[in-house]
Parts: C-alpha cells; structure tokens; sequence
C-alpha cells in the first residue's frame, strides 16, 4: 500500500504520541510473532484504539534500538501480501491491518 499511517514517524519510533503498550517492535520479519501482536492489537480489550507493529526496528526494553536494522527491500511486498493473507486465513474475524514502508536512516521498515 502506499498511503501513509496517520502519525508522524518520529514521534512513533520515540515514543512521544503513542504509549508504549501500543507500539510493538520487530527486529525482523516473523509471521508468527507478527500474526499474534496483530491479534493482540485487533482485540484491543483496553480500547485503546489498538496499536503499532514496527518491523525492521529492533527493541531492547520497550524501546526502539536505532538506527533500524531494515527490511530487505525486495522482499517488502511478498511480506505485505504475506501480512493480508495472515489476516484473511489465520485470523477471525478477518483482520487486514494498513501498512507502509518508511525509509529511517537510509533503511526501509514496515509499519502496521
């Protein structure tokens, strides 16, 4: 997808906007690991409004590590399309998240 997320980067990765119990850091691609803070945040039980996945961006005690580690930029549409078939086949209700890719300090990441 190319829309952008409606929150501005740099206040995503340092935290100022958006509590830290809504942003979840992902160093890497993992879809089950990824599949699972989707089902988290869709539930959103606290009403929060459900929350962030930054893939590309390692964490180290709930804080981003940066600059990012990056995603392969060849691979990031077979991993957005990996993504809505996640939340077409894994999860019910059907869950289709918004996602983009940003370029941080000269590497591409994916936000959900």
């Amino acid at each position: 997808m190319t829309t952008k997320l409606p929150i501005n980067l740099a206040d995503l990765l340092r935290q100022r906007t958006v509590e830290g119990e809504r942003i979840e850091y992902k160093a890497g691609w993992n879809p089950e690991s990824v599949l699972h803070t989707m089902c988290a945040f869709a539930n959103d039980f606290h009403n929060l409004g459900g929350g962030y996945i930054v893939i590309g961006v390692e964490e180290k005690n709930g804080r981003p590590v940066l600059p990012p580690k990056g995603v392969d930029p060849d691979n990031l549409d077979a991993i957005q399309k990996e993504i809505l078939n996640l939340g077409h086949h894994a999860l019910l209700p059907s869950y289709h998240p918004l996602s983009t890719s940003y370029v941080v300090e000269g590497k591409p990441v994916l936000i959900l």
